[in-house]
């Protein structure tokens, strides 16, 4: 049975400033945003044997009542944020760390206390070496204060239910994670597979690190997992953000939206 769960942060333009532009696409044109990307974002939170796993933390914004969006979603699907027991991290820009520290009164504090946060050791550093401005540096002082920082080298396995593989492609040290756990097989592939659209056009993306090996590994997680069952979890689809490969009557595969509602 499939227990994951987007928890959606909405809709968003990007242009040159990587500023995070809330977009409804009811009464906003996009003639008005020139040269901007037009994403949607989604965090996910899965049910394992071990707790509550969060794939990526979101943007970190705030509701009307000052918490953080990600905390609401959380509870609206009838969870505590404190069973949250890993953080996995397939990178460190903004828009997938900001809602890994909850700012209240001044304070900053880890959002999600009791887990464990999975970071490659390269992306850590990369975001410290002052070459992007696509990282925020400030969360990631207050995620190593906190003692819950678990820095990681290479492919390996977290505990038995999951496993990280570093990829690149999207940032030099862009991590995927495979969990298998309850009987099902998740795959969040981050920024190397964001959108279920782009597993069938053969495009090189200016915005990765390596634009050439990403479209590579889109085609290579789609041939292993479409007739194997994988549940895959895109970051920012804007239409199926839980999907699983389906036979079609020519022997080809699409894929299907498998998101439960709770």
């Amino acid at each position: 049975m499939i227990k994951a769960y987007s928890l959606f942060e909405g809709s968003f333009s990007v242009d040159s400033s990587k500023a995070f532009v809330p977009f409804d696409d009811k009464k906003d044109d996009p003639k008005d945003r020139p040269g901007s990307l037009f994403i949607h974002v989604h965090p996910f939170l899965i049910e394992s044997n071990d707790g509550l796993i969060l794939c990526d933390a979101g943007l970190g914004f705030r509701t009307e009542n000052d918490e953080l969006l990600i905390h609401e979603n959380i509870k609206k699907l009838g969870f505590e944020v404190e069973d949250v027991k890993h953080v996995l991290l397939s990178h460190l820009h903004r828009d997938h760390t900001g809602g890994l520290v909850d700012v209240k009164n001044g304070t900053a504090r880890l959002a999600f206390p009791n887990a464990e946060h999975i970071v490659q050791q390269g992306e850590w550093e990369s975001a410290y070496d002052g070459k992007s401005s696509s990282y925020d540096t400030a969360i990631f002082d207050v995620l190593q204060r906190s003692g819950n920082l678990h820095l990681v080298e290479g492919s390996g396995s977290v505990n038995p239910e999951i496993r990280y593989e570093l990829n690149g492609a999207h940032t030099p040290n862009h991590q995927a994670f495979h969990i298998e756990t309850n009987g099902e097989h998740y795959f969040f592939g981050g920024d190397v597979l964001p959108e279920p659209e782009e597993i069938f056009r053969s495009f090189i993306a200016k915005y990765d690190y390596d634009g050439r090996l990403a479209r590579d590994l889109r085609a290579q997680y789609w041939e292993e997992g479409k007739a194997t069952e994988w549940i895959y979890l895109f970051y920012h689809s804007k239409s199926i953000s839980i999907g699983q490969g389906a036979k079609k009557d020519d022997g080809s595969y699409k894929i299907v939206d498998v998101a439960v509602k709770k």
